[in-house]
């Protein structure tokens, strides 16, 4: 029995986009936020699945954030996706934020449209004002969680801040996920929970921690 990992990490690519936009409709599902976005579950998936294409494909992946999991195989598919986003930067921004909204904002009635303004504008406040590398999203297919893939898919953006000496901010809306991330060194940072729309916890790591 072979004991290298079943699975490869590497920057995603434009051909990956409907790869990492599958993992992260499937793996979110059941989130807090996307059941606030999109409360019909029968609509959810290929709604989610739409978001993240063009979240994906015209913002994440054009910058070069996205580090995807992919399994070997005859056929190799994105188990796993990661979106990390540099200190300094803010993503979506720019050009792929305005080719990205025309494709999600239709996803949404108008009248919800100031209340996600809301949450958005609070996680944007929540955020540490000192330099920091920020994981946007973190995501295993559930076909392939309990494999490694999300442990290695967090590692090799900590490696990368321990560089910088620079800490990872993080922010999610899934209590049970916080346990995970105190294995690696994450402390509460935060949050904001208003009625009507999901909380978020934030979590910070210094470096080497």
């Amino acid at each position: 029995m072979s004991d290298k990992p079943e699975f490869t990490l590497r920057t995603a690519t434009a051909d990956d986009v409907p790869g990492v936009a599958r993992v992260l409709s499937r793996a979110f599902f059941d989130d807090p936020l996307f059941a606030w976005l999109f409360p019909d579950p029968h609509t959810r998936m290929a709604k989610s699945a739409r978001w993240w294409a063009a979240v994906a494909g015209f913002s994440f992946v054009p910058a070069g954030t996205v580090t995807v999991a992919v399994s070997g195989g005859v056929r190799p598919a994105v188990r796993g996706a990661a979106v990390w986003v540099p200190p300094g930067v803010s993503l979506p921004s720019g050009a792929g934020l305005l080719r990205t909204m025309p494709h999600t904002l239709g996803m949404l009635p108008l009248s919800r449209l100031p209340e996600l303004a809301a949450f958005m504008a609070d996680v944007q406040k929540a955020a540490p004002e000192e330099p920091h590398w920020y994981l946007e999203t973190l995501a295993v297919d559930p076909v392939a969680q309990g494999s490694g893939i999300g442990s290695a898919l967090l590692r090799s953006g900590l490696v990368r801040a321990d560089i910088d000496r620079a800490p990872v901010y993080l922010e999610t809306t899934e209590p049970s996920n916080l346990v995970f991330y105190e294995r690696f060194g994450f402390k509460a940072a935060g949050g904001v929970a208003e009625e009507g729309r999901p909380a978020f916890h934030g979590m910070i790591r210094q470096p080497g921690d």
